[in-house]
């Protein structure tokens, strides 16, 4: 990059690596993330390259946990013990072999929400030219006498208009057919997140989670301020044409995310309502399969395969809305 105004490119944006020190966060790998345009977001290399925080102009997009930072080296995955280290921040990644509720599948004990966020990436690099930034990872989920896929990330943040694209390809390196579960547990935090949040997902069906969620089925598209001792609600959205989209807009701070993955590969879409005091957080998350676990999936006839030697594709881009104009011109444009 050659520019007369700068004396090194970082000045404007770029990539800069630092580690975490001390807590239970201690000697975490992060990757932060400029565009030079106000986009500004950290990718966890010891979390599954994941997103943990994403700003944009100023202003905080995702949701982090009350554990803040934890490392993998603290990871409980017996039963439910993610909840322990679950940062949740701007992106999540779950699976590859589960999603959602712990389960016993064939005899196989599976923990909440898989592994691959608690992997840390390898072989990470990154580039950055006049119009991209580019951040390769690694995450092997591979074990001896187990299944064997590895997932390949390729992280591209635009220079020109504010938009990040996840690629995700998933090999199955192993000798048998092997279930494939991906969630990306997208976590939407104030401010962005408010009562006065303006929530748009254009789905041809909805469905609640269980009799709790069904009750507040007409109110789904609603957000509230935070209440004490708020139960979790979950819906299950479908997009008809295969076009799948959501998104969000905060009048408070002129600001908003579009979210835009192809519904004929991650075919599933989880709104997850949780606005709790403290944990004040709306889930909108793309994936293969519903968060009921793999035993449930399986039974359904719905869960979803990698044969050997197979290469999966996923993408999902997340694209900052800026102005009530743009927002309402995305609404109308993305009709469905």
């Amino acid at each position: 990059m050659n520019h007369k105004y700068i004396g090194h490119h970082s000045q404007i944006s770029g990539v800069e690596e630092h580690r975490l020190v001390g807590g239970k966060g201690n000697g975490l790998r992060l990757l932060e993330v400029r565009n030079g345009q106000g986009l500004h977001f950290t990718v966890s290399v010891d979390r599954g390259a994941d997103i943990s925080r994403l700003f944009f102009k100023g202003d905080n997009y995702g949701f982090f946990a009350p554990s803040g930072y934890v490392s993998p080296a603290y990871y409980d995955d017996k039963g439910a013990g993610f909840l322990k280290s679950f940062t949740a921040g701007f992106l999540t990644t779950c699976g590859l072999t589960n999603v959602g509720a712990p389960s016993v599948d064939e005899g196989e004990e599976l923990p909440l929400h898989g592994t691959v966020n608690h992997t840390p990436a390898e072989q990470v690099h990154y580039s950055e030219d006049e119009e991209k930034i580019v951040i390769n990872a690694v995450i092997n989920q591979m074990g001896i006498f187990s299944d064997k896929l590895m997932m390949y990330r390729r992280i591209t943040c635009f220079k020109c208009n504010d938009r990040i694209l996840i690629e995700d390809r998933i090999e199955n390196m192993g000798d048998r057919v092997t279930p494939l579960m991906i969630l990306y547990h997208t976590n939407i935090g104030y401010p962005l997140l408010s009562e006065h949040a303006d929530l748009y997902i254009p789905s041809s069906q909805v469905a609640a989670r269980n009799p709790h969620a069904e009750k507040d089925i007409q109110s789904w598209g609603s957000v509230t301020e935070p209440q004490a001792q708020f139960i979790e609600q979950c819906y299950y959205h479908k997009f008809a044409n295969g076009n799948g989209l959501a998104g969000i807009y905060n009048p408070d701070i002129q600001k908003g995310l579009l979210i835009s993955f192809d519904a004929n590969s991650l075919d599933y879409f989880v709104q997850w309502k949780m606005l709790g005091e403290k944990d004040y957080v709306l889930g909108l998350e793309p994936g293969n399969c519903h968060p009921d676990g793999r035993e449930i999936m399986r039974s359904e006839k719905t869960l979803k395969f990698i044969h050997p030697g197979e290469q999966i594709h996923y993408a999902i881009e997340f694209e900052m809305i800026e102005g009530l104009k743009a927002w309402e011109k995305v609404k109308e444009d993305k009709k469905c």
